[in-house]
């Protein structure tokens, strides 16, 4: 960024894409730092808790959409004022326990400042999507200095993950209007995916304690 811009009013960005690059720029910061986790906890545990990792900055077509959605003015602005999902970054367990873990492991970071908490575990949306969504701020390092930025965090598993990837995948071909039959499928479908999450994880409780005897003997 050249210095005499004049990019910036306190924490507020007035350029496009500086803005846009300071969402990337936090997406990488929060994927380091994920990535670190989870080699300590394979390190100390010898168990990796995420499957897979993936990021991505919303569109241009994506944010003005919104805020016209909501009632807002399409400016930069309104744009870090009110969206809290313009960079994202999904994590993919395999147990909903090590949902829990994963999220108490990237609160415990000491840059990186939890705003906002939406639990769609213990209370999922009505039409049965689930996840565990975190609004964090970390700080992106500039030649004028930190910069803290929001990043919506999702953390489901991978069954969560593949009902909600279908599910996305089936309203947009309505348009987001899909019969009422259809969604009452999707929500059968969600208690049916529920139902396997706490099956696995009632199967790996099981293993893990058998285990701990044999290393007992």
């Amino acid at each position: 960024m050249a210095e005499d811009r004049n990019l910036m009013s306190g924490n507020e960005v007035n350029d496009w894409e500086t803005l846009m690059f300071l969402y990337g720029s936090a997406i990488k910061e929060i994927n380091t730092k994920i990535e670190v986790l989870r080699d300590e906890f394979q390190f100390i545990n010898h168990y990796n808790p995420i499957e897979h990792v993936t990021s991505r900055l919303k569109s241009a077509k994506s944010i003005v959409r919104k805020l016209q959605r909501e009632g807002h003015e399409t400016d930069l602005q309104s744009m870090q004022k009110y969206l809290n999902d313009i960079a994202g970054v999904r994590i993919v367990c395999s147990f909903t326990s090590d949902i829990y873990k994963i999220a108490d492991m990237i609160s415990n970071q000491d840059d990186i400042k939890v705003q906002l908490i939406k639990n769609y575990i213990a209370n999922p949306k009505q039409n049965g999507y689930k996840s565990y969504h975190m609004i964090v701020t970390v700080p992106v390092f500039t030649s004028h200095g930190p910069i803290d930025t929001k990043v919506e965090i999702q953390i489901r598993t991978i069954a969560m993950d593949f009902w909600a990837s279908l599910e996305h995948k089936i309203y947009y071909k309505f348009d987001g209007n899909a019969p009422a039959s259809i969604k009452d499928e999707l929500v059968e479908c969600a208690h049916m995916i529920n139902e396997l999450d706490d099956r696995m994880l009632a199967l790996n409780e099981q293993i893990q304690a058998l285990k701990g005897k044999e290393e007992e003997q």
